[in-house]
């Protein structure tokens, strides 16, 4: 992939030691005068050197000239990764030894003049992208793991998002960008939050886990539309997925339902979307929460490939197999599948009797028919069998299905296509889920501010557990990247989910209730998060 980030040199001259950047220069600059800067990026059999910047490379001719010797042993004293500038002519490169690997490669500069504007130690790493580095290294030196092509492309790409992104709320939509405060008080709900120590014995602030509150009052307060990118911060340890701060773009919409936020997110992603990535179709298809756990078994589905669930319970009918019979005796219980295409590729061979799995051994010959038909299985295929509570027995092979394909594109099995981008909603999440220390009550599926669907609404007050709520996720390629809501406007509706269904202390969220209670327009938003950059830079690194 080309990774060269193209830049005007307008006003590059007034504002710079050099009039062009590296990655810049063709052939419309030949025998043009030209100044660059950059890193020593190689030193080649004593003729060129090629010289990096943010932009690319450029090759560097040295003077071979015995009146040019002293410049020439300037050059050939350059160490890797040393700063200079450079002035010299730009010329074609003679016929047949053009580079197209590099973007620059019709041209060359033959070098006038040279400046060391910093000399360089040797470095605990090349800053070359077949260089393998271990991430502890990378980190302890992230200063020199920036310099790299890879890096330098990724940190540029977000920006272009993030400007584009602007572009399209503020100049196009007529949404206001607005700072919220980074040290509030703590509140009821969510991941656990950061505490800020304070000059007064017993007092401290809570770093916000998210703007929520203060963007809900912003719609209160007439903004009407109010977008940030929002520093958060959540103390739940760190992992590939989860960071103690991340930033998000942060959405909040007056006088909206959920298909008008998912509508202006659609555009938005569309409008910023980078061109090198190719088409993206909008609108983007939906599913509910329970045909997610149904068929992928998780609530982010990756729908770039098969390996769907299936209930087999109708083969097992009768069965004598104890475990099974077990699993269905408790509530719940169920008996699903997933078929592997290929899946036996890497497995021992199975034609000895010995080596049958013991359950197929014991079905019987319309049994394994049947289990065949309903898993769609075919020669080569490798079938999973899980039994047991259907809440247990989804998420299992949900993340079996992962590892599965995982495995077989370890394997040379092309599975996931990484040039594909699938984006998905996902909606109807429960509005209460049963806390894991408490079963009998009940916590926030996502956070206690989330409306109910509206025909849900009178479950509120009899069945709380069986009511939906107004939340929607957006999933790229398995990943979320975004989840947001219709949030609750009425005061007293807030108030009762709180203090009757939550067990919440209502008075930590007394400035909310008062605004809620103030003229509260509907209002709801949605967050998108680094996710979506992150499964951008997976698909260009493969």
């Amino acid at each position: 992939m080309n990774r060269t980030v193209m830049c005007s040199n307008l006003g590059i001259e007034k504002c710079s030691l050099r009039s062009h950047t590296c990655g810049e220069l063709c052939w419309s600059h030949v025998d043009e005068e030209v100044t660059l800067c950059g890193w020593v990026q190689y030193l080649r059999q004593d003729l060129f050197v090629i010289l990096r910047d943010f932009s690319g490379l450029v090759q560097i001719l040295i003077p071979q000239d015995e009146s040019k010797s002293e410049l020439k042993n300037a050059f050939l004293g350059l160490t890797v990764e040393s700063v200079i500038m450079v002035k010299g002519r730009v010329r074609r490169r003679p016929e047949g030894q053009e580079n197209k690997k590099m973007s620059t490669g019709e041209i060359e500069v033959c070098a006038e003049s040279m400046e060391v504007l910093n000399t360089c130690r040797k470095l605990p790493f090349e800053i070359k992208e077949f260089v393998k580095k271990s991430e502890v290294l990378r980190m302890q030196y992230r200063y020199l793991d920036l310099r790299s092509p890879r890096m330098q492309y990724n940190l540029r790409l977000r920006s272009q998002m993030v400007m584009k992104m602007r572009e399209f709320l503020c100049n196009l939509h007529g949404f206001v960008d607005v700072e919220t405060p980074t040290l509030f008080k703590r509140t009821p709900g969510g991941a656990k939050e950061f505490v800020v120590p304070t000059g007064d014995p017993g007092k401290f602030y809570s770093l916000p886990q998210s703007p929520q509150q203060f963007k809900q009052l912003l719609m209160v307060a007439g903004i009407d539309r109010y977008f940030q990118l929002a520093r958060c911060y959540r103390d739940e340890g760190s992992k590939p997925d989860r960071q103690p701060e991340f930033t998000q773009v942060d959405i909040e919409i007056s006088f909206v339902d959920q298909a008008g936020v998912m509508s202006l997110i659609e555009g938005l992603i569309h409008y910023s979307w980078p061109e090198d990535k190719g088409q993206m179709n909008v609108p983007f298809p939906s599913m509910t929460y329970e045909e997610a756990m149904r068929d992928y078994g998780v609530d982010k589905p990756d729908t770039r490939f098969g390996m769907k669930l299936v209930d087999v319970i109708t083969a097992f009918q009768g069965t004598q197999i104890e475990f099974i019979k077990d699993a269905l005796l408790k509530p719940g219980g169920c008996i699903q599948a997933i078929c592997v295409p290929e899946g036996t590729v890497r497995t021992e061979s199975v034609d000895s009797d010995s080596n049958v799995p013991t359950v197929y051994r014991l079905l019987s010959d319309t049994a394994k028919q049947q289990l065949l038909q309903m898993a769609q299985a075919n020669a080569g295929d490798l079938i999973f069998i899980t039994a047991g509570p259907l809440e247990n027995v989804r998420p299992l092979l949900g993340k079996l299905r992962l590892q599965c394909a995982e495995l077989l594109e370890c394997y040379g099995v092309p599975v996931r296509d990484p040039s594909v981008f699938h984006f998905l909603w996902v909606v109807d999440f429960p509005l209460f889920l049963p806390k894991e220390d408490d079963p009998e009550m009940l916590e926030s599926a996502h956070h206690p501010f989330t409306a109910p669907v509206p025909e849900d609404a009178h479950l509120l007050y009899t069945q709380p557990h069986k009511v939906r709520g107004q939340h929607y996720d957006l999933v790229l390629n398995g990943c979320e990247i975004g989840g947001g809501s219709i949030r609750i406007h009425n005061a007293s509706q807030q108030l009762y989910i709180l203090d009757t269904i939550l067990k919440e202390d209502p008075s930590l969220l007394s400035h909310l209730l008062e605004a809620l209670d103030s003229g509260a327009p509907p209002h709801g938003g949605i967050a998108l998060g680094e996710s979506v950059h992150e499964v951008l830079k997976r698909q260009q690194s493969k």
